[in-house]
């Protein structure tokens, strides 16, 4: 085999082989559209196949049918698939913008859905973002007004599905790897709508980009250096914020004490709350959102029950406690639903699933079960409830109050009832009589998300 060039001014396999010893993988993913970039990616990888055994190497192309020239192009990754040798696969997706979302939003949505879903344990999906792909994003997150985590633009390892996502070209230029594509005489696709600049990224690159660099030849490398600063500036504040997320933290991982989220300074009650939405999987607030749960959530009285609501997420407090979650869904509290205590019974909106499990001496009276009417309820008010144990009759209103249970929670919480008579309040108290005494078989009720 022709020994691999190592030539340090431009783009060669033997440099991709030194950024993919870093992220060895089973499988490797090359993300093929047939452009230039992703091309490059793909030769170059099918001759690295003898240096690295024991991987295999797959190419996915992803038909967004947006060009009236998708399925030529589909066929044309095919093809040099096959010249290469490369298993190749190609995928159809839906990629119409949903009410208010942008095009080329909804065409990455799609996109990654659906290489997400070929990814097995360990695979890694490379994709051919190159220094001038990074250069753009930078300048795309300083219009956004981003902070440290959006300026550090792309990283070259993150994790993806069930393995991970590699853009191992980030060091090399557009021009490097043309360079590369014409020494190998390559055939690529030419996406005609790159070059229409109503899209964002299309305008910085055909129109900004060219006269920065114009005036300041190494402008792509400067910008990346930044990314990479910002990166390093993004890690330290994740670290930071790890552990003030530590010492504010509730015993349940949705919530947080605001008496001490108080005690930090603002900066960093801002990075920790990015940081704690983020480990809750929870879309992340614009600024705007951020300021609003300072002001109308941390610093209210505790007597206050404030939300704070962005698409897909809510911020709301009871008491000393801050939670985060996302919206509640519609909720019908004047449902009533028969249940069959040995069956399980799924409860509605999403609040979980009800089961009885047989147990001697706790939970309800397995026998007057059996006769009455066994039904679920939620909270009107004024419902009245004697705890097993305790001496006087309370309403729900001070129990839940007691307990500390949020008040949006409270008409959500099943009340299971044996005729007319409210037996058990979801899986917090039984109500008397209906207590198993210590020799009777009972049905201790288990509320499951």
């Amino acid at each position: 085999m022709e020994r691999i060039s190592n030539n340090l001014s431009a783009f060669t396999p033997a440099r991709l082989l030194a950024q993919l010893t870093h992220y060895p993988a089973p499988r490797y993913w090359v993300a093929y559209s047939g452009g230039l970039d992703s091309h490059t990616l793909l030769h170059a990888m099918a001759g690295l196949r003898p240096h690295l055994p024991g991987t295999e190497l797959h190419a996915i192309h992803i038909n967004h049918a947006l060009q009236p020239d998708a399925q030529q192009w589909a066929d044309h990754c095919a093809e040099v698939c096959a010249a290469l040798q490369i298993p190749y696969r190609a995928v159809h997706v839906n990629a119409t913008p949903a009410a208010g979302e942008s095009p080329e939003a909804a065409a990455r949505s799609a996109r990654y859905e659906a290489l997400a879903g070929v990814m097995n344990n360990g695979d890694a999906l490379l994709t051919a973002h190159h220094r001038d792909d990074q250069a753009e994003t930078l300048l795309l997150q300083l219009l956004r007004g981003s902070g440290p985590h959006g300026l550090a633009a792309m990283p070259a390892c993150a994790t993806f599905a069930a393995g991970v996502h590699l853009r191992p070209l980030l060091e090399f230029t557009r021009a490097q790897l043309h360079h590369y594509a014409i020494r190998q005489n390559l055939s690529w696709i030419e996406d005609q709508s790159n070059f229409v600049i109503n899209y964002d990224r299309n305008y910085l690159r055909q129109e900004i980009m060219p006269r920065l660099a114009a005036r300041w030849p190494a402008v792509s490398g400067t910008f990346a250096r930044s990314a990479r600063h910002a990166a390093d500036a993004a890690y330290l504040l994740d670290v930071l914020a790890h552990s003030d997320l530590e010492h504010v933290a509730a015993e349940r991982r949705d919530a947080l004490s605001v008496a001490r989220l108080k005690m930090l300074t603002q900066p960093r009650q801002r990075n920790l709350l990015h940081a704690w939405f983020k480990h809750l999987h929870l879309p992340l607030p614009a600024a705007v959102h951020i300021e609003h749960i300072l002001s109308d959530v941390v610093a209210v009285a505790a007597d206050r029950v404030p939300c704070v609501r962005w698409p897909g997420a809510e911020v709301r407090r009871y008491r000393d406690l801050m939670y985060a979650l996302t919206p509640l869904t519609p909720h019908d509290s004047s449902a009533v639903l028969p249940w069959n205590m040995q069956d399980t019974l799924t409860l509605p909106g999403g609040l979980g699933m009800l089961s009885a499990m047989p147990a001697t001496g706790s939970g309800i009276k397995q026998w007057l079960c059996r006769n009455p009417e066994v039904t679920v309820r939620f909270r009107q008010g004024g419902e009245c409830c004697r705890p097993a144990g305790r001496g006087h009759t309370h309403e729900l209103r001070k129990l839940f109050q007691e307990t500390a249970i949020p008040p949006w929670q409270r008409d959500r919480i099943p009340l299971i009832y044996a005729g007319p008579d409210l037996a058990a309040v979801g899986d917090l108290w039984v109500c008397e009589p209906f207590q198993a005494a210590a020799d009777e078989n009972g049905l201790v009720i288990v509320q499951q998300a």
